[in-house]
């Protein structure tokens, strides 16, 4: 992907036609406090056109793989959680945006917040809108909170929660977050690491490699102390 395609995350990629309505599921986090405000749940996609050099997550990139849920599955499983919102992250959610903005529909319609993280600029979506993709015209409808633009290995965010790099932008699209962008706080927390009764270790959040380190020799620790 040369320089232009990555500032400008090129055109929304198109859903393959007569393709079955699903959620390909990539990863799933009943609760977490690293992925947005509040206590939410975080579902990421599997499939993403952009790929940008050094993402968090390139075995999310590949359209093969992942666990196909039909979005009424995907929105029971999430109000079982009980949190306060839903996070949408990838792989690219816009590059699944008809299922998704199914899905948003519904959870928003229960009373949760839904924030999108998308590596298409606010500007790249708007053509999509006018070119008439009704799928990411739907899906920006039901997003209370977008954070938009590539991740840029080049420009690393220290300083806003939840991004990884200075260019990319927050965007209130309802008033679900009054006030929010007036005090964005500056953290450096943004990782969760979990280890389960099987000794597994998983990570969510954003942080740099070094820190990435860190956190798994300790989560190693953690799990030998287990046994």
């Amino acid at each position: 992907m040369d320089a232009y395609s990555i500032s400008e995350a090129g055109p929304v990629r198109r859903p393959a036609s007569g393709s079955e309505l699903v959620v390909p599921v990539g990863r799933f986090v009943a609760s977490t406090r690293a992925e947005g405000p509040g206590d939410r749940t975080a579902v990421w996609v599997q499939g993403c056109a952009i790929r940008c050099p050094g993402c968090f997550n390139p075995q999310l990139w590949s359209f093969r793989g992942g666990e196909p849920v039909a979005p009424a599955d995907l929105v029971r499983r999430i109000l079982d959680t009980g949190t306060d919102g839903l996070t949408l992250l990838g792989g690219e959610p816009f590059d699944h945006a008809a299922a998704l903005s199914e899905v948003a529909a519904e959870v928003r319609r229960a009373g949760l917040s839904v924030m999108t993280f998308t590596g298409y600029t606010r500007d790249g979506l708007r053509r999509a809108t006018d070119s008439g993709r009704k799928d990411v015209a739907a899906l920006l409808a039901e997003t209370d909170l977008l954070v938009a633009g590539p991740f840029l290995a080049d420009r690393i965010d220290t300083h806003r929660p939840w991004v990884g790099s200075t260019n990319q932008e927050f965007v209130l699209l309802t008033d679900r977050f009054p006030g929010m962008l007036d005090g964005l706080p500056e953290t450096t927390d943004r990782v969760e690491i979990t280890v389960d009764a099987a000794g597994r270790v998983a990570v969510n959040g954003w942080a740099e490699l070094d820190a990435l380190d860190e956190l798994f020799a300790a989560a190693q620790l953690r799990r030998a102390g287990r046994r």
